[in-house]
């Protein structure tokens, strides 16, 4: 069953998810490897398709360790760094690494989430989960399905992150074995990588499952803000995760991110509209008759007012911002 066991023994597997502020942690992390690491790490840095990506160039650089992007195919080394491609998940197989285009997750392409279940499935209590700088909650749901067979979960200290939303929601959420500044993970990872792993699971609970989209959670009302296909819902220790049957993965907080995105969209299109009809309103009023100018002219004001009414709303910047909007909305009630 467990594709570790012809794995050298130890956490061999180190699975690395970062966003906002994760470069500086990486760059930290990987300037204290030595360079006889018995492991081989692999890193999911969230970034938007089209941005340059010289990570591997960066953390070659700074540290002992061989950094490269991922080529789909190739056998798994130790002492050696992968980096997911750009707009690409990458995948954790039996001795080898996966890249692919797959359905994004907290609408991320490559995916921390994707990186961490696939290693936990492939190499279960070989595994080190590490979450570093990041907005929101992308790998707490991975981290999740590490601690389910016996996996290390480790996150950054949210006080020395830059951006300490991902940290902290795995801390929330789970039962993490150590925290610690990146540097201090550096020198952590490499005692971990020698110490014997637990034994295997004898099985994974059902909710693990169903993050794991190998099994349909409850109906959910909401539908996916990429396809606006129907969602099933999973909660497990208070983290609320939803899946589409295309294989979109959101948590709470990434759903009211992506909906207070789609509302603003929404809104600046009713601004358009709403000067374009005034516009066109005004124009009809300067060749009617006496009657219908009236009419138009207070068409065309009213549509410019409401217009200026949602600018100024949208402008405000006392209003809270998309992240800030997410983590409020994913705050339990009380």
């Amino acid at each position: 069953m467990p594709a570790s066991e012809s794995s050298p023994p130890g956490h061999s597997i180190v699975v690395i998810g970062a966003s906002a502020g994760g470069v500086d942690a990486l760059l930290e992390l990987v300037a204290a490897l030595p360079a006889d690491l018995p492991a081989a790490i692999f890193v999911a840095l969230h970034l938007q398709p089209g941005v340059i990506n010289r990570l591997p160039e960066q953390l070659s650089a700074r540290g002992k360790l061989r950094a490269r992007h991922a080529v789909h195919g190739e056998r798994i080394v130790q002492g050696r760094i992968y980096v997911a491609p750009p707009d690409n998940h990458m995948v954790v197989r039996a001795g080898y690494v996966h890249v692919l285009r797959g359905p994004k997750e907290n609408n991320q392409r490559p995916s921390a989430d994707v990186l961490f279940r696939s290693a936990s499935v492939t190499y279960g209590p070989a595994v080190v989960g590490v979450v570093l700088s990041g907005f929101l909650d992308c790998g707490t749901s991975g981290l999740l399905s590490i601690k389910a067979r016996n996996g290390l979960a480790v996150a950054q200290n949210p006080r020395e992150a830059h951006e300490p939303s991902m940290p902290q929601s795995a801390l929330n959420h789970i039962q993490v074995d150590h925290i610690a500044p990146a540097r201090d993970i550096g020198l952590l990872l490499p005692r971990l990588a020698r110490e014997p792993p637990e034994a295997w699971p004898a099985e994974v609970p059902r909710a693990i499952e169903e993050l794991e989209g190998n099994a349909l959670g409850v109906p959910s009302a909401f539908v996916c803000p990429l396809c606006q296909g129907r969602q099933t819902e999973t909660e497990l220790y208070g983290y609320q995760s939803f899946r589409c049957h295309v294989g979109h993965a959101f948590s709470l907080q990434s759903i009211a991110a992506e909906q207070a995105d789609a509302l603003e969209r929404a809104l600046w299109a009713a601004v358009r509209a709403l000067e374009e009809s005034s516009s066109v309103a005004r124009r009809l009023a300067s060749g009617a008759g006496e009657n219908l100018r009236k009419r138009f002219e207070e068409k065309g004001e009213a549509q410019t007012e409401h217009a200026d009414t949602i600018r100024r709303i949208l402008l405000d910047t006392r209003q809270p911002s998309v992240t800030d909007a997410a983590e409020l909305a994913a705050k339990p009630k009380r």
